[in-house]
């Protein structure tokens, strides 16, 4: 018998009937006797809905208040759950993050989760429970509801498996796995078997959707093995045996073991949440790159790629991106706050950017793999605006109408396409 958390998302709650297909699917697991706790979205749409509600009443909602009423979709979701289980004869029982114990801090709309109280849920799972548990949400020191930001019930899955040192837990989603690459991109694109916390952590930064950031970061720093699977796949999950021997999905996991020694690269991620800032003619003095972009942080504003050019005759050229729709912000803050009192000639900017990085551990023990990455896309005419690079991944700032060339030369350049020239994933 195992300890398995299984988390489905927003579209495998879709409508009743998708309800009582997970439903069906614990059950199975269920009835080869593990241990089961299920946590779940909002039903699809419903959030935004919501979302929709709040702003119609105000302009600024109250972030209190905003917690208290989009943290229902979640009470939804678990109560129809349970219901669907109970009427196939499961001992089945919903629990809000309230009735977990599940501690946050104070921050509304973005809580971070400090602690779960896992004695509650393993007295009800040593009585023969399924536990259904709202994802999402949590509650304060102060008693209040509190909820963890978009995606959050990825989050809230992995952070229970945790605390139940569970032997795995399942992200069900419309995908069957994670790809070498986005299939809708280049349909040569494959599912990995296996991938590393640290190379989903990059994939999941740098665009990948399949995951949440926080959720790979919890996995990671708690060692939970995390799965990403199918709930539209029809088949069995593949053995139902204690070891989880199935191939079925991908497994995300702190063991390398060969890899290193395998591929190179493990996937190719890219975002289109790219915007691109120049401030031109910036006098070349020690403390400019903080007065550019102190700023840009104080009004909330995430940089990512900087560069800054070689001095001539005492000025350079400052470079940096940040989200596409900030774009618009940041620019006025530069051209308003901070390019007259530096001394800057003039704020220039583009918004039709994309990122496009190769990720993998194979990259710590062979060389060369950048200036393949550069070859690869020279050959296809792709200037390289922008470059940044850690130990374990290789990023470049593009034109967004070269994304698709660049994605399926590099898929091909680094060994990654199918043989079979065609991916199938469920639900695209």
């Amino acid at each position: 018998m195992a300890l398995i958390v299984q988390k489905y998302g927003g579209t495998s709650m879709g409508n009743a009937t998708r309800i009582k297909n997970v439903a069906k699917r614990v059950k199975r697991w269920h009835d080869h006797g593990h241990q089961v706790v299920v946590v779940v979205s909002a039903m699809s749409g419903e959030t935004n809905r919501l979302i929709g509600l709040a702003r119609e009443i105000s302009s600024d909602p109250d972030p209190r208040e905003y917690d208290q009423m989009v943290a229902t979709g979640e009470q939804v979701s678990i109560a129809l759950l349970a219901m669907a289980l109970k009427d196939l004869g499961v001992d089945a029982k919903s629990m809000t993050g309230r009735q977990v114990a599940i501690k946050t801090d104070t921050t509304h709309t973005k809580a971070r989760i400090e602690h779960i109280d896992a004695e509650n849920l393993k007295q009800e799972l040593a009585d023969g429970k399924v536990l259904i548990v709202a994802g999402f949400q949590g509650v304060n020191e102060h008693n209040d509801l509190t909820t963890l930001g978009r995606g959050g019930s990825d989050t809230t899955g992995v952070a229970i498996a945790a605390a139940l040192k569970a032997d795995e837990c399942q992200i069900y989603t419309d995908v069957d796995g994670v790809y070498t690459t986005d299939p809708r991109v280049t349909s040569k694109a494959k599912k990995l078997d296996k991938i590393t916390f640290e190379e989903m952590l990059e994939m999941a930064s740098l665009g990948s959707k399949v995951l949440q950031i926080r959720s790979v970061e919890f996995a990671g720093k708690y060692k939970v093995p995390v799965r990403v699977l199918s709930s539209f796949d029809e088949g069995d999950d593949g053995a139902f045996d204690d070891e989880f021997k199935q191939t079925v999905g991908t497994l995300i996991t702190a063991d390398e073991g060969d890899t290193m020694e395998k591929a190179l690269i493990s996937g190719i991620a890219f975002n289109r949440d790219e915007a691109k800032i120049v401030v031109l003619g910036v006098p070349d003095r020690p403390g400019i790159a903080s007065a550019i972009l102190s700023p840009i942080g104080k009004a909330n504003i995430e940089v990512d790629m900087i560069i800054q050019n070689m001095s001539e005759n005492g000025v350079t050229d400052f470079s940096f991106t940040v989200p596409r729709g900030d774009f618009n912000k940041a620019m006025k803050i530069l051209k308003e706050q901070v390019k007259d009192d530096i001394g800057a000639t003039e704020v220039v900017g583009a918004s039709d950017v994309v990122k496009v990085s190769i990720v993998g551990v194979g990259m710590r023990s062979h060389a060369g793999v950048a200036s393949k990455m550069f070859e690869t896309l020279a050959s296809q005419n792709i200037n390289l605006q922008m470059i940044s690079t850690s130990e374990i991944k290789v990023s470049v700032l593009i034109k967004e109408e070269h994304l698709e060339k660049a994605v399926k030369s590099l898929h091909t350049a680094f060994g990654l396409d199918r043989e079979d020239g065609e991916s199938k994933v469920a639900g695209l």
